[in-house]
């Protein structure tokens, strides 16, 4: 089966997403990103702009050595020829020649204002550069596709100036036209309605480009592929400028699994979770919890209610089986909780809670006085977990007994705060009185406890500190509102999430901290 040929899934990440704010990608960050998208098997990798900026004409040249594509293709990007420069003398159409990928995506101005105003020149002499740069690249053995900036908006001022910058580059030899909604501003009646007049009049191959402006990105470009369009173009987890472009993997999804169209390699959508939270790693913009299909909350339930329908049949409050896109099932434990979803958590973490009518009720109202307190299980899987144990076995897992902390935090003017902090404990039976030092009280606790730990139980020398979130939670109550700390712990394999509450945040940090080393040396089998 060609894919390439039958219907086509372009990624911009690398190029339109990377305009995102805050995002900024090395060279090897765009390598590593493209090695995850051919694992997803997309077809096209729109790779930059070589020509525009070094770090893109560097990365297609590394790309030829270091790239071993499986599924896609790259792309370079760029635009056409200026006015008054013929295509074979621009140097910029000279870095697309020369970067070595099989597929060139050209901008043009097919909105009539935008050719006068910014490009400053004819609207015939667009429509000269268009078929210009167009027929040069084909001629030097490249494919192109040509993204029409701003069409919609063109299509609505001047429909036939629009259509004809479509037939111009399709004569000259494209083989598809994107149509881009660059300002996203359009809804999916109009897409849909432009599409079928696009195909109907020019007869030209029709892809979409769509912005998430109106919030419609995806939807926008599932109205286009309705209408006709064969090619659609996103970003991996929705990046882009403003409120970023399509996100491919809901695009995709929705084809494959809602409209049953095979538009990737068999089995590969099964990849896409592990992919998008790969992504996100390499670009440190934490992956969204509630991103449609692989975010961690897309198939998480909290309601008592959900909880008790899922226990019957999982698909009653889901509407697909989260392992078509390599995601699981969550059952979240708050103050909403009831019975079910305690049973199913439990079930979750290893417990059959199910026989023990007494013992499930006795945890879900401890569950709700804690979360009244300010404990949350919902992210804090791991704190659950030895709540659970200590109801069902009788006992909380003890690895060693605190005598006391304390610490305490110096500043001299001109010099940055340093705290030091001793932590008394028994551990294995013997009596450890440690101090350490961090760059603040929090990080000072963290190296006197493990420094402690340490000499009893070595394992703990895998277990690493790897994200802190505070919450203020009644801050009407200033400075003297309780606090809620969430702490991830990491053992190089595997992370876990505990929680801590109390009067400062020093204090709920601790009962996190505490938690994380108790949680990762039971898993460590101590």
């Amino acid at each position: 089966m060609d894919l390439h040929g039958g219907f086509h899934v372009y990624d911009t990440t690398l190029r339109d997403g990377a305009q995102q704010e805050g995002l900024n990608l090395t060279v090897a960050d765009k390598l590593s990103i493209a090695r995850q998208l051919d694992g997803l098997g997309v077809g096209y990798i729109e790779g930059g702009w070589p020509g525009a900026n070094p770090k893109d004409t560097e990365f297609f040249r590394r790309a030829q050595q270091e790239l071993d594509l499986k599924h896609a293709k790259l792309a370079a990007f760029g635009a056409t020829r200026r006015a008054g420069v013929k295509a074979a003398d621009d140097p910029l159409v000279a870095a697309l020649r020369d970067s070595g990928a099989p597929v060139v995506t050209l901008v043009a101005k097919s909105h009539d204002r935008h050719v006068e105003l910014a490009l400053r020149t004819t609207l015939e002499e667009n429509l000269a550069m268009i078929r210009d740069t167009v027929s040069h690249l084909r001629a030097e053995g490249q494919e192109v596709f040509l993204d029409a900036e701003h069409f919609f908006n063109g299509y609505r001022d001047n429909r036939d100036y629009a259509l004809e910058v479509l037939r111009t580059a399709y004569d000259a030899g494209a083989s598809v036209i994107a149509l881009c909604d660059t300002n996203g501003g359009m809804l999916p009646s109009w897409v849909s309605d432009t599409v079928h007049d696009v195909i109907e009049s020019t007869g030209v191959r029709v892809g979409i480009h769509a912005h998430n402006d109106t919030g419609c990105a995806v939807a926008n470009s599932l109205a286009a592929v309705d209408a006709g369009a064969s090619h659609v173009q996103g970003c991996i987890n929705g990046y882009g400028e403003r409120t970023g472009n399509a996100d491919l993997v809901a695009v995709v999804a929705n084809l494959e699994l809602k409209l049953d169209r095979t538009v990737l390699p068999p089995g590969l959508l099964g990849e896409a979770t592990r992919i998008a939270h790969a992504v996100a790693e390499v670009t440190n913009f934490p992956p969204a919890s509630r991103q449609p299909y692989v975010g961690s909350s897309a198939f998480a339930h909290k309601a008592g209610l959900h909880a008790s329908a899922i226990k019957v049949d999982p698909n009653l409050y889901q509407h697909m089986d989260p392992a078509g896109v390599g995601n699981d099932m969550r059952l979240l434990v708050s103050d909403m909780a009831g019975r079910a979803s305690i049973e199913l958590k439990g079930r979750e973490l290893g417990f059959d809670l199910s026989g023990d009518r007494d013992l499930v009720t006795r945890i879900t109202e401890r569950v709700k006085v804690l979360e009244s307190r300010g404990y949350t299980f919902e992210a804090a899987d791991a704190s659950f977990e030895l709540l659970l144990l200590e109801e069902v076995e009788g006992r909380r897992p003890s690895y060693f007994d605190v005598e006391s902390w304390r610490v305490i935090t110096e500043t001299r003017p001109g010099d940055d705060a340093v705290s030091e902090a001793t932590v008394k404990l028994l551990a294995d039976g013997v009596r450890y009185v440690v101090t350490g030092e961090g760059n603040g009280p929090v990080n000072a606790l963290d190296q006197a406890l493990r420094a402690a730990i340490e000499q009893a139980y070595p394992d703990i020398a895998k277990l690493e500190l790897i994200d802190y979130k505070v919450r203020i939670l009644d801050q009407g109550h200033g400075t003297d509102a309780i606090t809620r700390v969430l702490i991830e712990t990491s053992d190089g394999e595997s992370s876990w999430v505990t929680v801590g509450v109390g009067a400062n945040v020093i204090e709920a940090s601790w009962g996190a901290l505490v938690d994380g080393v108790t949680f990762g040396l039971r898993k460590h089998e101590v």
